[in-house]
């Protein structure tokens, strides 16, 4: 056992095949690299990295059971963040119906999503969950000597591991955006085909958020 961590093995297994599921963090890197480009999908995920660094920060000092004893704050969070990430879902149907009529160019030149600010929207999506916050206690916990000396140490090696992990499939997803930006460009219902799967995915997260609970 290094470093206070106890199945550094398991953690990593688990962890890749955490970030390998898909949602709406993911989902925005990718219409960002197939609408704006690799630079735009590599400031969302600079913006998903922050996110998460915050909420793995706010787990590890104890934050997440703030919620957990105020449900009041949790619903209040949880609706905030599922009206958001509904409302992206809207822009992005409503951008591939004009899309699938010929109203506008293409999709990718008039998202759905706000792509003008790529940084701060994909902070705001990493952030809207609270349900997040939970996770990564629950998670982190597991894999924590608890009579280790500097548990902070353990925590950011944890956090580092699951940076890289996530890092290296954003990377995937941003360079195969830009590959599909390419097909959308003489597709145009290829183009609002994806944007509308895409916006019901979106919506669909923003339902399931709203049902979560705390336990």
């Amino acid at each position: 056992m290094a470093y206070g961590i106890t199945d550094l093995a398991t953690y990593v297994l688990g962890t890749i095949f955490i970030v390998l599921l898909p949602g709406p963090n993911s989902l925005y890197v990718l219409s960002l690299a197939s609408q704006r480009g690799v630079r735009a999908g590599y400031l969302g995920a600079c913006g998903i990295f922050a996110g998460d660094t915050i909420l793995m920060v706010l787990s590890a000092t104890g934050v997440a059971s703030l919620l957990q004893a105020s449900p009041a704050l949790f619903m209040v969070l949880k609706y905030i963040g599922a009206g958001y990430l509904a409302w992206m879902g809207v822009g992005l149907l409503r951008a591939a119906r004009e899309t699938w009529y010929g109203r506008t160019q293409l999709a990718a030149t008039r998202p759905g999503i706000d792509a003008t600010r790529p940084f701060q929207t994909a902070l705001a999506i990493s952030l809207m969950n609270p349900k997040a916050i939970m996770f990564f206690v629950s998670f982190f916990i597991q894999f924590v000597d608890p009579g280790y000396a500097w548990p902070a140490l353990s925590f950011a090696i944890l956090g580092l591991i699951c940076q890289v992990i996530s890092g290296l499939y954003l990377s995937a997803l941003i360079l195969g955006g830009a590959h599909l930006a390419q097909q959308f460009r003489s597709r145009r219902r290829l183009a609002a085909g994806t944007t509308g799967g895409v916006g019901a995915m979106f919506i669909g997260f923003g339902a399931r958020l709203a049902n979560s609970t705390l336990n």
